[in-house]
Formats: C-alpha cells, structure tokens, sequence
C-alpha cells in the first residue's frame, strides 16, 4: 500500500472541521451544556469524530508509508510514535483516547458527561497537536528527509 497524502490531508480538514464545531459547543455554560441533551450530544459525537480522524489518520500512515498495522486504537497513537511521526509527550496526551472513543461508541450508558466536559475545556488542543505532528511527517516526505 502507498501512503496517499492527499487523503491524509482530507482527514485533516474535517478533524479541523469537527474541532471548530467542538469550539462552538463549549461556548455554552457548564449548567446550559449538562442540562440540554442537544450540547452534550453534539460534544459526543465531535469527540467521537475527531478521535476517529485521529486513528484513520495513523492507520492510513502505519500502512501506506510503514507497512505496518496496529491492533487496536492505543497501538495506532504508539506506533506512530515509534517511527518518530508523534513525540512521546503527545503520546502521554493521547493515552486514553482509544478507550474513551470506545466508551463513546459503545459504552454510552456509562458516558461521564463530566469527562466529556474537561476534555472539550482542556484537550481539544491536543487533536490540534496531532493535526500538526502530521503536517510535518507529510511535509518532511515531500522534502524527501524521511524514508
């Protein structure tokens, strides 16, 4: 398989696209937010989006440029990190992401609406993060200073 950075760069987008939206959803009050199902529904399903941007996004580059697949959704984020596309440190920040995508997608009796508010007040700059990690693995390949 061949990494397709023109995809990549698709994903991109839209996981800004959903961290714009995210950005609007936090504008309400913590009583607004916990008292409509509308505001804490809306955060859900962006959070949930933008971590699947962010596993689709590592998938796409362990195979297509690495050859290499993961086994689950923590492997994607420290695989990445192995072949030097993430730092350690934005591998610390991510750790959990694939368990509360999980909880998200399939736990949603035991969704912690407190949870979902810290992460949308607190670390929404960490898809951020990633989006930019990415940039630069994509830019150092067209640069030709990654094999």
């Amino acid at each position: 398989m061949t990494l397709r950075a023109e995809t990549i760069r698709e994903r991109l987008r839209k996981m800004r696209e959903i961290l714009l939206n995210l950005m609007d959803v936090r504008q309400v009050s913590r009583r607004e937010f916990l008292a409509s199902y509308r505001h804490y529904w809306l955060a859900e399903r962006g959070l949930q989006l933008a971590a699947e941007a962010v596993f689709d996004i590592g998938n796409h580059i362990l195979a297509g440029h690495f050859n290499l697949h993961s086994s689950n959704y923590e492997d994607v984020i420290q695989k990445l990190t192995e072949q030097g596309v993430l730092s350690s440190r934005l591998r610390e920040e991510l750790r959990g992401l694939g368990g509360f995508r999980n909880v998200l997608v399939h736990g949603y009796l035991d969704v912690d609406m407190d949870r979902v508010w810290t992460i949308l007040h607190q670390e929404l700059d960490r898809f951020e993060a990633f989006a930019q990690a990415i940039e630069e693995f994509l830019e150092s390949l067209q640069n030709g200073t990654v094999s």
